[in-house]
C-alpha cells in the first residue's frame, strides 16, 4: 500500500514542470538542454515523492492511542521497579523507558502541523471586512511555520477567526477617525505565533482605538454582572475581562459582523477546553492585544502527583511555577489579610486555596495552618497557591476524557491511570482560578490592605508587620 500511495503522489510531479514545456517550445533546436531539464524535473519529483507519504488521520490516531497505552505500561513497570531492588531489571527498564519516550516524541511530531494552516482563510476574511466596513486594513502574519498538534489546531481555527473579525470591527477605526486622531488611514492587525516551553503563544493585536472602558462598565451594570460599588474597586484590566461574559457586546446595533454577543465567551470556552488561557491588554487610543497560551499537545502531559485528604490528584506541570514548603520560621510564610489566607513568597502576596476544602473532601484531620506543601500555579496573569497535604513525584500521564456526567465540574479536566493502576482525577488550574474569583486572583488585586498578622502568632506577637500589597 505505501508504494501505491507514493506512486500516486509522483504523478503530479511527473506532469508538473510546466516551465520545462515552455522552455522546449522556446528553443526547439536545443534538444540537449530540454532533455536535461526534463530529467532534472522528473528527478526532483521523484525525490519529493520518496521523502513524503500520505497517511490516513485515523492511522495516526491509532498510533497515538497505542503509544499512550505503552506509556501507561511503562509507568506500571517503573512503579514495580520502585518497590523492588532487582538491579538486573532496572537497566533494561531504563532503556525501555528511553525508547518509549523517543517513540512518543516521534509519533507526536507526525501529528504536528504549522499554524499557518489555520490562517489560510484570514486574508480573504480581512479583505471582505475591509470592503464591508469601509476601513483600510492590513493583516500581518508572523510565525506561520510554528507547529502544534493537529487536534489543537482544529479547535483554535474558529476562535482565531472571531478575534480577527473582532479587531477589524471593534478595534480599528474608519480612515476619517484615524486621520482625526493623528494616525495613518490604514489600520493594522498583527497575528503572531511562537513557542514558549511546552506552550504555543498566539497574539492578535491591532493599532486601533482600544477597548472603551466606559461602555464596558455601562454594559456590565445594565446586564447585572456587577454593581457600581464593585466596579469602583476593580482595576481597568479586571473591567476589560467582562467582554468574556456570555452575551456581552458593546455594539450599538446588530450587524452581520457583531452585536450578537455570542463571540468572546465562546472563544474563552474553547480555549479553556484545550487547557489554554486567554488574556487581553488594551491602551485607549493605541490599540489592544489578545494573547492565547495553549499546550502543544493534549494527549500525553507531564503532571505533578499530589495528595489531598488521602486521595491523589494530578496537576499539569505546564501550570506549575514552583513548589514551596511553608514554615513558621521561613521566609515563605502563610499569613492573613483579615480572614483571607495568603502566602508571602519573596515579598509578594499570593492568594491561597486548600485543595481538599475546595473539592469538599475534607477528611476531618487537623492540619497545621503554619506548615504545608504549596503548589504555586499560574493561569494567564493570575498566580496563586494550591495547598496540598503531600507531594509525590512527576509522571508522564495519558489524559483520558471525563464522563459526560462529570464534565460540568470545572475543577477537573480529565482522568488518568497511574503506574500502580490507580485512577485519579486531573486538576484543571483554570477551574481553580475561577473558584478564587477574578477580584482576588492576585496579590495586586487584593487591595491596599495595610495590616497583616501571622497565623498562630497569638499573644506572643511583639511587633507589627506592615507592608503594602502591590505596587
Amino acid at each position: 500500500a505505501p508504494a501505491a500511495v507514493a506512486e500516486v503522489k509522483a504523478e503530479p510531479a511527473a506532469e508538473a514542470p510546466a516551465p520545462v514545456v515552455k522552455e522546449a517550445k522556446a528553443t526547439k533546436e536545443k534538444a540537449a538542454p530540454k532533455k536535461s531539464m526534463a530529467d532534472e524535473g522528473a528527478s526532483e519529483g521523484d525525490r519529493i515523492a520518496n521523502q513524503s507519504i500520505r497517511v490516513n488521520v485515523d492511522t495516526l490516531e491509532h498510533l497515538m492511542t497505542m503509544v499512550s497505552e505503552l506509556v501507561l505500561t511503562r509507568n506500571q513497570l517503573l512503579e514495580i521497579s520502585r518497590r523492588n531492588e532487582d538491579t538486573e531489571f532496572k537497566v533494561p527498564l531504563q532503556r525501555l523507558s528511553n525508547v518509549t519516550a523517543e517513540l512518543q516524541e516521534g509519533v507526536m511530531k507526525t501529528r504536528m502541523q504549522p499554524i499557518g494552516n489555520a490562517w489560510q482563510k484570514l486574508p480573504r476574511i480581512v479583505r471582505d471586512l475591509s470592503s464591508e466596513l469601509g476601513k483600510q486594513i492590513e493583516l500581518e502574519m508572523h510565525g506561520a511555520d510554528t507547529e502544534l498538534d493537529r487536534q489543537v489546531l482544529d479547535l483554535i481555527k474558529d476562535p482565531l477567526t472571531h478575534m480577527v473579525r473582532n479587531s477589524a470591527d471593534h478595534g480599528l477605526e474608519t480612515p476619517a477617525e484615524r486621520l482625526a486622531s493623528g494616525k495613518g488611514e490604514q489600520g493594522t492587525i498583527r497575528l503572531s505565533a511562537y513557542h514558549e516551553g511546552g506552550h504555543i503563544i498566539i497574539c492578535i493585536a491591532d493599532n486601533g482605538r482600544g477597548l472603551n472602558t466606559e461602555k464596558i462598565k455601562a454594559k456590565a451594570i445594565s446586564s447585572g454582572l456587577v454593581t457600581e460599588a464593585e466596579l469602583e474597586k476593580m482595576s481597568e484590566a479586571q473591567i476589560h475581562k467582562f467582554i468574556f461574559a456570555p452575551g456581552f457586546s458593546t455594539a450599538a446595533a446588530i450587524t452581520s459582523v457583531s452585536g450578537r454577543g455570542v463571540g468572546m465567551d465562546v472563544v474563552r470556552t474553547n480555549i479553556d477546553q484545550i487547557g489554554g488561557t486567554i488574556d487581553i491588554k488594551s491602551v485607549a487610543g493605541e490599540g489592544s492585544s489578545v494573547t492565547i497560551k495553549i499546550p502543544l499537545t493534549l494527549a500525553i502531559v507531564s503532571a505533578l502527583i499530589v495528595e489531598a485528604a488521602g486521595d491523589r490528584f494530578a496537576i499539569p506541570q505546564l501550570s506549575v511555577v514552583e513548589l514551596v514548603r511553608a514554615r513558621a520560621n521561613s521566609e515563605h510564610r502563610i499569613e492573613r489579610i483579615k480572614d483571607t489566607a495568603v502566602l508571602r513568597l519573596r515579598n509578594k502576596l499570593l492568594p491561597l486555596i486548600h485543595l481538599k476544602k475546595l473539592l469538599k473532601i475534607d477528611d476531618g484531620a487537623a492540619s497545621d495552618p503554619e506548615n504545608g506543601f504549596i503548589v504555586v500555579t499560574q493561569v494567564g496573569s493570575q498566580t496563586f497557591g494550591i495547598v496540598v497535604d503531600g507531594v509525590f513525584h512527576t509522571e508522564e500521564i495519558v489524559v483520558k476524557p471525563m464522563s459526560t456526567k462529570l464534565r460540568h465540574i470545572d475543577m477537573f479536566s480529565g482522568n488518568t491511570i497511574l503506574g500502580d493502576g490507580a485512577v485519579i482525577m486531573i486538576i484543571d488550574p483554570n477551574g481553580i482560578a475561577k473558584a478564587l474569583g477574578a477580584a482576588g486572583s492576585s496579590a495586586h488585586d487584593m487591595g491596599d490592605e495595610n495590616g497583616a498578622h501571622h497565623i498562630g502568632s497569638g499573644e506572643q506577637t511583639t511587633s507589627l508587620l506592615v507592608f503594602r500589597a502591590g505596587s
